[in-house]
C-alpha cells in the first residue's frame, strides 16, 4: 500500500509514542476524513484497535506491518540472562504442575510482593509471557507459564 503523507505522519508519530498509540492527529483531519484514513490503515493491517477511552472513542496502535511500512524494524523482545533470579523464576514457572508463591520466595530469596511484581512487570509486560494461576481446594495457589491465549 502506498501511504499518503497524512498516513505516513500518523504512523511515524505512533512509532515514537511509548505505547505505539496513534495520538497526534492533524488539526485539519476531522470527521469523515479521519474515519477514511483510519479505515484505510486498519484494512491494510497497519493499525489495530487497542482500547476505548473514557469518552468511548477507540484508540489505535501501530502494528508490526505498520512499523515495517514506514521502514522501521519492530523491536525484538528482551533477551533472558541465564543464572539470574529472574531465570530461576521462569524455570520454576515452566513446570507443568506449576509452582507456589512460597516456593518462588524460597528459590529467589525475594519477598512475596517482589515475586508478584516480577511476574506482573518483567515476565508478563516486558517478556510477554502468559502466566496463569490455579487454586485447588485445600492447596496453595499454583502459578505456571502457558502458551494459551487469554
Amino acid at each position: 500500500m502506498k501511504l499518503t503523507d497524512t498516513q505516513r505522519s500518523l504512523l511515524e508519530a505512533a512509532a515514537k509514542h511509548p505505547q505505539k498509540l496513534l495520538t497526534d492527529f492533524p488539526a485539519n483531519l476531522k470527521g469523515g476524513a479521519l474515519i477514511k484514513v483510519l479505515t484505510a490503515l486498519g484494512n491494510a493491517g497497519l493499525i489495530a484497535p487497542h482500547n476505548k477511552t473514557p469518552e468511548g472513542n477507540t484508540q489505535f496502535v501501530i502494528s508490526t506491518a505498520g512499523l515495517e511500512a514506514i521502514g522501521l524494524t519492530p523491536q525484538q523482545p528482551p533477551k533472558q540472562r541465564e543464572g539470574t533470579k529472574q531465570a530461576t523464576l521462569i524455570e520454576l514457572l515452566k513446570r507443568p504442575e506449576g509452582v507456589s508463591l512460597a516456593e518462588m520466595v524460597q528459590a529467589t530469596g525475594w519477598q512475596q510482593h517482589t515475586v508478584r511484581g516480577a511476574m506482573a512487570g518483567a515476565l508478563k509486560k516486558k517478556l510477554g509471557l502468559n502466566i496463569v494461576s490455579d487454586k485447588t481446594d485445600g492447596q496453595d495457589r499454583k502459578y505456571r507459564i502457558t502458551t494459551e491465549t487469554v
